[in-house]
């Protein structure tokens, strides 16, 4: 009953913070500089034809109307028509969303398997290791996406290595081309998330192996091995779940500069395209949905955590209480 009490509370308040990003998203697109009417039709547009614009687009009437009518389609599904190119915006994400969610699902793929076994590799072999896994870590965390995409971009274009740049292969025409046409920028974005995972997970780690439990089990005469699989990897699990959930929204928003880079057709470029003329039902679309997974993938991972360490709920349930 109380993990029950604290899966609705944590649902509560998943449902009130997207309630929120969703007024801050609707305020700050309107807070731009810049008339969307005159970026739209044009200095000579009449009145006539800004009237037909905004009924045309959801945008007549108060600022509260606008908002309410704009959120109850969403909800329903329907975002809206975008300014420039007069098509619907669920379209226009349907068609560049593969690309996005692939580009992530790789970049996230290679973070959990490199930087996860990393991390436990360099905490476990004491001072060498710990050594090694700092400067790993600072060398990752320190160079920027666009100095190290523009420096892969020059190599692979320069030279023969194997795999092309900016020759995006559609998932459906060929699912194993498109994904290799996405490797590069996928590693590129992976750097820094596999650094950070992996300073974590070593952290994590030398956190608990001065528990007393691990000492007993050395005691015992366990081996290096069973101790890591029975006794560590499930109690320095939490930071590195935690930490992984933040990653993906960051993977989400740094695919804007590899997309560019490697000139991906994602969301990445056209939200920024979306920003540049002022297309309001496009970056209301792609910063709630981005918002969206970062809720739900941050809800996600505290069900998991409640699962794995049953304390997280119940010490929840008593500071409640």
């Amino acid at each position: 009953m109380a993990y029950l009490r604290w899966v609705l509370g944590r649902l509560t308040a998943a449902a009130l913070t997207m309630t929120g990003v969703s007024v801050l998203i609707f305020a700050a697109v309107r807070a731009m500089p810049g008339r969307y009417s005159d970026l739209v039709l044009g200095p000579l547009a009449t009145t006539a034809d800004k009237a037909e614009a905004a009924r045309r687009f959801g945008l007549g009437g108060s600022l509260p109307e606008q908002y309410g009518h704009w959120l109850l389609n969403a909800v329903q599904g329907d975002f809206g028509i975008s300014m420039a190119s007069r098509t619907p915006v669920s379209a226009e994400f349907a068609a560049r969303l593969p690309v996005t969610l692939t580009l992530t699902g790789l970049a996230l793929a290679l973070t959990v398997l490199v930087g996860i076994p990393l991390g436990v590799y360099t905490g476990t072999r004491g001072k060498g290791g710990g050594r090694t896994g700092r400067l790993l870590g600072s060398l990752g965390l320190s160079v920027p996406e666009f100095v190290l995409g523009s420096l892969v971009v020059f190599l692979f274009t320069r030279y023969s290595l194997g795999l092309t740049v900016g020759e995006y292969v559609p998932w459906s025409q060929d699912p194993v081309r498109s994904a290799l046409s996405l490797l590069l920028p996928a590693c590129v974005l992976a750097v820094f998330c596999v650094a950070a995972v992996a300073r974590t997970t070593r952290d994590a780690v030398l956190g608990v192996l001065v528990e007393p439990h691990i000492a007993a089990a050395v005691a015992r005469g366990a081996s290096v091995a069973f101790i890591v699989r029975h006794h560590v990897l499930r109690n320095a699990s939490i930071p590195v779940l935690t930490l992984t959930a933040t990653l993906s929204a960051y993977l989400l928003g740094g695919a804007v500069i590899v997309e560019r880079l490697f000139n991906a057709p994602g969301l990445g470029s056209f939200l920024v395209d979306g920003l540049d003329r002022r297309d309001y039902a496009v970056v209301q679309t792609g910063v709630l949905l981005a918002a969206a997974v970062f809720i739900t993938t941050n809800l996600l991972i505290d069900l998991v955590c409640g699962l794995v360490d049953p304390r997280i709920s119940a010490l929840a349930g008593k500071a409640r209480s």
